[in-house]
């Protein structure tokens, strides 16, 4: 058992339960990635279009900074000497499975971070219903590229 990624994943966890915390005390926001990100994109609300770019670029230096210290992503590919990867079913694959998210987390008004992280935490049954439609259609598409269509272990 490797406990160094244990205790990483633990305090990653912890780090993303205190920014939710953070921006519900201070903004009364919940910290749903796909909202703070269409948000700004679509249609800036005045007045909001910082904090939500400031999130969004934290979002993004925070593991760019943690490499450049010295700190690695985590070994994510099973490959010694590899942090990423290439994707496994090419970048086209990527692309669409990223629409269909994205398609996604607007129908379903919201994403695992809104409703998993900050709607679970305030039990919301939405939220509930919601997160547990992630999980079983993720369980379903891992389940069906794999032993299925046969696109891996």
């Amino acid at each position: 058992m490797d406990w160094t990624s244990n205790l990483q994943g633990l305090a990653g966890g912890i780090l993303i339960g205190i920014s939710a915390t953070w921006l519900m005390a201070t903004l009364g926001r919940i910290t749903g990635i796909s909202g703070i990100a269409g948000t700004l994109v679509t249609t800036p609300p005045k007045g909001h279009s910082a904090w939500r770019a400031a999130f969004l670029v934290g979002l993004v230096t925070g593991p760019v900074v943690l490499v450049l210290a010295g700190g690695g992503l985590g070994n994510v590919v099973g490959q010694p000497n590899e942090v990423i990867g290439d994707p496994a079913g090419g970048v086209m694959l990527m692309l669409i499975a990223g629409l269909l998210v994205g398609v996604g987390t607007g129908l379903g008004s919201g994403c695992t971070s809104g409703h998993g992280v900050c709607g679970l935490s305030r039990l919301s049954p939405r939220s509930m219903a919601a997160t547990v439609t992630f999980l079983l259609s993720a369980m379903a598409t891992v389940y069906i590229t794999r032993h299925v269509i046969g696109g891996g272990a």
